[in-house]
């Protein structure tokens, strides 16, 4: 596996400068996992398919998905496209590198664990500060024009909210100067997470019921139903954030409800 990898790496570090590697590679993968991991969720809600594991009952419609997929391309290539190219200048003066030797994967999964936690923390205060009454008006209430979420309405945002919560996601590697292949890695983790999240399905094998403290679709779900300032349920990956600060006492609440009706039930 390692042979194949570094096989695979020394064709791109060949063929490809940094610039375009850190820049266009970065986009071309993103762009390709988030649309790969996204569309399917819009096939499987206007299909019907899955149904008895989808959240909400109301679906959205063909007009509203379309609409959304237009605005993301016209942002990833009017924003996120070129702030990856000036952001280049400032990761490589922050150590970031493309060349031989490939990084351990101990050293790997310890930056990938860092990014997240550090991730989940601004993520946090971020969006909870996107909450107050200006900011929502303004600006976060174009990504909750879909209280009925599906995958791709995950990165479907104000250009300023892009650019404020996306600094979550890249201070992490900024303070670490990655190598280049463990950036892709945790664009690809944090891409398939936010995905997931906004998905609208809770299904058997989701994350969030094996591993403790991941928030998934049902955690974040309930963040869109509400449509107001102070929904709670603010985290990004893992939860800790809101149950530290007691956000998620109406989510919890509600959950605990649900769980006693459904053992009444039976």
């Amino acid at each position: 596996m390692a042979s194949l990898v570094e096989s695979g790496w020394q064709y791109l570090v060949t063929h490809f400068s940094d610039f375009q590697l850190a820049c266009i590679g970065s986009f071309l993968l993103h762009e390709s996992v988030f649309f790969l991991s996204g569309l399917p969720f819009i096939y499987l809600e206007r299909q019907g398919f899955l149904t008895k594991y989808k959240i909400q009952a109301k679906n959205n419609t063909p007009a509203a998905q379309g609409k959304c997929i237009t605005r993301l391309l016209l942002y990833h290539f009017c924003v996120n496209l070129p702030l990856m190219m000036a952001s280049y200048p400032v990761f490589t003066a922050m150590g970031m590198r493309s060349s031989f030797p490939l990084p351990s994967w101990k050293e790997v999964s310890a930056q990938i664990l860092f990014y997240f936690i550090i991730e989940d923390f601004v993520f946090y205060w971020g969006h909870r500060i996107l909450h107050s009454k200006w900011l929502y008006k303004n600006v976060h209430s174009v990504h909750h024009e879909y209280a009925t979420p599906f995958g791709l309405t995950s990165e479907y945002a104000h250009p300023a909210e892009i650019l404020f919560l996306g600094f979550a996601t890249i201070v992490g590697p900024a303070l670490t100067g990655p190598h280049l292949i463990t950036l892709w890695l945790w664009m690809v983790l944090r891409v398939l997470e936010t995905v997931e999240a906004h998905c609208g399905y809770h299904f058997p094998w989701s994350l969030s019921n094996f591993l403790p403290l991941y928030g998934g679709a049902d955690f974040h779900d309930y963040h869109h139903r509400l449509l107001y300032t102070k929904s709670g349920n603010y985290s990004s990956t893992f939860v800790y954030m809101d149950w530290i600060f007691g956000t998620d006492k109406g989510y919890r609440r509600l959950k605990s409800l649900k769980e006693t009706s459904e053992l009444k039930q039976t």
